[in-house]
């Protein structure tokens, strides 16, 4: 798990560590891993001399990059300086002028794009205001148009370090990000994180801590996936109830079924109106039909009457086992959930749970499901391009992301289906939440295109089998309990 720390957070770190650390500066640890990072880019460039072009700000971030900018021309790289700004980090750019590095003016930066190999944006940090000005916004864009590959300096250029960056589209495009000390939320909440292309983040020897917002890796959902061992059984292993699915939507219910079975789901009862039944067992013989014990139960995919969907919900709150309340289930809370459920809106639905407009939750989605999350007094996973596991109290998990691909009818349902199997083989429903959703983005990642989302679920045993050995390999262990 990855921390995300706000501007003020970094800043607060880099305050401590300059009180402990009199007279000695951080800049040269930053700048040395800004080239050792632009060094791996050019690496694959293909004209005979390659060129960088440093875009200078007038801050800490500038300096960052007139010192990797000395590096790079101290290494034979032609090393080109645009300042943005008539102020400018002195003693950066003394150094980097003295070994090699020339400086140009807007126009020429401009005309001499096209035979450019890399752009090292170092124009604003985390202290700098969303979008650019010209003549800077220009320069972006023509990276963008020339397909010119841009290595931004702890965030693009143009994006507000700690915003969604919805409505600041004069920004860098970066294919690579070098960042300080800790994630950013523009690097992991979409759109901003779009822009951000492959982050890295370099640790400079600052102490983050007390971020209310993380981040998954994939060694979280290797280690934390439930895996049956030899005295596990059927019933051990989950029992998944699912009522999903009505005549208009029959296909909720297989869809639901197909995410619960294929992510491991050791028994599943299937109550719904016909026709669903039948058509969920031809397409899944081993789901069983009619009611039963169930360690947690799936509502809400495909009701579609609203005139009986909160009788429909009250007969699986009496059971008294954790719910995954998707869809059309949605609209009857509030009501007491049980402890352990969880919500999986996406940003209309949230939208309308919240009486807001869509716009207002794209525009902060993390503050949005963390106001779902306390408002509902449940765990509350806000599907989309990014997807946010926000529990009551204010902790908020990113899953990892996955292609656009999965931006089709019925993932949604899917995905509930696999997280229900989660809540069933015991886990909370945070982690239910952030595996689900990186389990479905990881097996899109492997099959990148437009898969159906029931024939991406199909994928999910082979993908928890490597994730269940990569698990067993790092902890010498072959079978491992499933996590509480």
């Amino acid at each position: 798990m990855r921390p995300v720390a706000t501007a003020e957070t970094i800043r607060a770190a880099e305050r401590a560590w300059f009180d402990a650390h009199p007279g000695e500066g951080l800049m040269e640890t930053a700048a040395a891993r800004v080239s050792a990072t632009a060094c791996e880019m050019l690496a694959s460039a293909p004209a005979s001399r390659t060129r960088v072009l440093v875009v200078v700000g007038p801050g800490n971030n500038g300096g960052d990059g007139l010192y990797a900018a000395r590096d790079l021309a101290a290494a034979g790289i032609e090393v080109a300086l645009w300042p943005t700004s008539a102020r400018r980090h002195e003693s950066g750019w003394a150094a980097a002028i003295a070994s090699g590095a020339r400086e140009v003016d807007a126009a020429a930066a401009m005309a001499g794009l096209a035979d450019t190999d890399l752009v090292i944006d170092a124009v604003l940090g985390i202290g700098g205001r969303p979008g650019l000005r010209e003549p800077v916004a220009e320069l972006a864009r023509a990276c963008a148009d020339l397909a010119v590959p841009v290595l931004s300096v702890d965030v693009p250029s143009g994006l507000d370090s700690d915003g969604a960056g919805a409505e600041h589209p004069a920004c860098f495009t970066a294919a690579r990000t070098v960042t300080f000390g800790a994630l950013k939320p523009c690097h992991v909440v979409q759109p901003a994180a779009s822009r951000c292309g492959r982050v890295e983040v370099a640790d400079i020897g600052i102490d983050v801590t007390g971020t209310g917002l993380l981040a998954a890796d994939p060694w979280d959902v290797a280690a934390r996936w439930p895996v049956p061992g030899p005295e596990s059984d059927k019933y051990a292993r989950g029992v998944v109830g699912i009522d999903a699915g009505s005549a208009r939507f029959p296909g909720a219910a297989v869809l639901t079924a197909c995410g619960a079975l294929h992510a491991g789901a050791g028994f599943i009862r299937c109550c719904a109106p016909e026709p669903v039944p039948a058509m969920v067992v031809a397409a899944m013989p081993s789901v069983t039909l009619g009611p039963g014990r169930v360690q947690a139960w799936l509502v809400g995919p495909g009701w579609g009457d609203p005139g009986r969907n909160r009788r429909r919900l009250a007969e699986r709150l009496a059971d008294g086992v954790p719910l995954v309340v998707d869809a059309d289930a949605l609209a009857e809370l509030p009501v007491a959930l049980p402890a352990g459920s969880l919500a999986t809106p996406h940003a209309g639905e949230l939208a309308r749970m919240l009486g807001v407009e869509r716009s207002s939750v794209l525009a902060d989605p993390v503050g949005a499901a963390s106001e779902g999350a306390d408002r509902f007094g449940t765990t509350v996973l806000l599907k989309g391009a990014a997807q946010y596991v926000a529990e009551p109290g204010g902790r908020v998990t990113v899953a990892l992301p996955g292609p656009a691909w999965t931006a089709q009818a019925g993932s949604g349902d899917v995905l509930a289906g696999i997280c229900a199997t989660l809540l069933a083989a015991g886990l909370g429903p945070r982690w239910a939440g952030v595996l689900g959703a990186s389990a479905q983005a990881l097996a899109a990642e492997a099959m990148p295109g437009p898969y159906p989302p029931d024939a991406l679920a199909r994928t999910l045993p082979a993908l928890i089998a490597r994730l269940a050995e990569r698990a067993g390999a790092a902890s010498g262990r072959r079978d491992r309990p499933a996590p509480a």
